[in-house]
């Protein structure tokens, strides 16, 4: 059985025991995860959906949190300009290894979802204590009138 799975932005295809190197995941070495954003289900009877399938999962085992190779991008610019530019970066990748596929029930799995390191908690709308401090202080007169005020 396979599953088309989706997380950091690209789309994996997974078999028990793959070993993969995803993008970054709120995660320490050890821990079970599980990745909800299931594309597809293959297998006996293959399974599309749409856009994801309800239910499914992959359960997976973080093995440890890595950088990747090292990337260079260099800029020169010609003619009269003698400028140049070195610019490095290692992406921050996270390896994984594929446990369990799951047709149904990873709602009752009680495993921790796979969350990438860089997406925040959602925020409860709570009442903004300065718009209401702003409602009760009085507005100061207009600058026209205190002028001519002063001038008396």
């Amino acid at each position: 059985m396979f599953a088309v799975l989706k997380t950091g932005g690209k789309q994996y295809r997974v078999q028990s025991g793959d070993v993969l190197r995803v993008e970054r995941l709120a995660a320490d070495a050890g821990e079970k995860i599980q990745f909800n954003e299931i594309l597809m289900l293959g297998g006996d009877s293959t399974v599309i959906g749409a856009p994801l399938i309800a239910g499914a999962a992959v359960q997976a085992e973080v093995i440890d949190q890595i950088k990747g190779e090292k990337v260079i991008h260099y800029v020169k610019r010609r003619r009269k300009h003698s400028s140049q530019r070195t610019k490095g970066h290692r992406q921050l990748l996270t390896l994984v290894r594929v446990t369990d596929i799951l047709a149904e029930g990873a709602d009752t799995s009680g495993v921790k979802a796979a969350i990438g390191s860089g997406t925040k908690a959602p925020v409860e709308a709570e009442p903004a204590p300065a718009a209401e401090a702003a409602a009760e202080k009085p507005k100061r007169a207009p600058r026209k009138k205190a002028a001519a005020e002063a001038q008396e």
